[in-house]
């Protein structure tokens, strides 16, 4: 893993933090947050790419660009489009322009919100999308900017993420188990929780891949931890990692807790192509959320 080098957008964020405590793994590795790479900034764009590559290769390193970088805040984006466009879309362009011309391989993290989210079966990556909120909308035209930039550029969907860094569904019922008697949580949203440990390591797996000989022909891939609940699922899981009583979860609708952005009532993505890459499959959600609890379990508490 010595021979890579990685250049982390979004640095500073879940996926992005959990990318930078790889650092032992790799040459060199630069995580830059918001506040030092601003993505909708054209010039700092191409001078961050450009500088990077050219360090990288100094010292005799494969260089890769995995972006970690996004407008996240799913409910805020329907009344803030621009920004999200801006970030989501724009902003991934912008790296995946620069890091083409720099010669160097692009990793793209996407979503499951740019599928329409009435299936019955996991997502496989060439499924029809749909995506029904402005964060959604968003997140897919960074896709086809990112795709549309060079044939050296990668898009890997996930879901349902949670880590120590930042806020996260995991940290807020574990806020309100301590909080409330009882807790009513979404029961007809199914999706696939995923540690964001497990897909930065998998994001460090598929970039060793795409700088060797082993180079996926699969162009957008999904990286979720395996098997799928609900949310009202997760969260007694969640309750029983703390030593709760996961009866204290009752469940409740969608339609009982509107909100501005819509969800996706079934957004479980197919890990066949991942698989079929040659790639680690994540592990099951469920041991995911006890390892993360395990070893992390001190900023996942309260």
């Amino acid at each position: 893993m010595t021979r890579l080098a990685l250049l982390v957008p979004g640095g500073r964020g879940q996926l992005g933090s959990d990318l930078a405590a790889l650092a032992g793994q790799v040459g060199l590795l630069h995580a830059p947050g918001s506040a030092e790479l601003d993505v909708t900034d054209v010039g700092a764009v191409d001078d961050a790419v450009s500088s990077f590559a050219r360090a990288a290769r100094d010292a005799g390193l494969k260089p890769v660009l995995v972006n970690a970088s996004a407008h996240t805040a799913v409910d805020a984006a329907e009344s803030e489009p621009e920004r999200a466009y801006a970030i989501n879309a724009a902003g991934a362009g912008r790296l995946a322009k620069a890091a083409v011309v720099n010669g160097v391989p692009m990793l793209h993290v996407s979503t499951d919100y740019v599928f329409p989210g009435d299936g019955t079966r996991p997502y496989e990556p060439g499924d029809p999308t749909g995506p029904k909120s402005v964060y959604g909308k968003s997140k897919l035209a960074g896709e086809e900017e990112v795709l549309g930039a060079g044939e050296r550029t990668w898009v890997i969907r996930t879901a349902w993420v949670y880590g120590a860094t930042g806020g996260n569904f995991v940290k807020t019922m574990a806020k309100l188990e301590g909080q409330r008697e009882t807790l009513s949580v979404v029961d007809d949203q199914r999706g696939s929780p995923t540690w964001s440990a497990d897909l930065a390591a998998g994001l460090l797996e598929l970039a060793g891949r795409v700088v060797g000989d082993q180079v996926p022909a699969q162009r957008v891939l999904h990286g979720t931890n395996s098997g799928e609940t609900t949310w009202y699922g997760f969260t007694r899981a969640i309750f029983e990692e703390l030593g709760a009583d996961p009866d204290r979860v009752t469940p409740c609708t969608t339609a009982d807790f509107p909100r501005p952005a819509p969800r996706p009532a079934y957004s479980v993505l197919s890990g066949a192509a991942w698989a079929a890459a040659g790639l680690t499959p994540l592990r099951p959600w469920r041991e995911a959320l006890a390892a993360a609890f395990a070893t992390v379990g001190n900023h996942l508490r309260p």
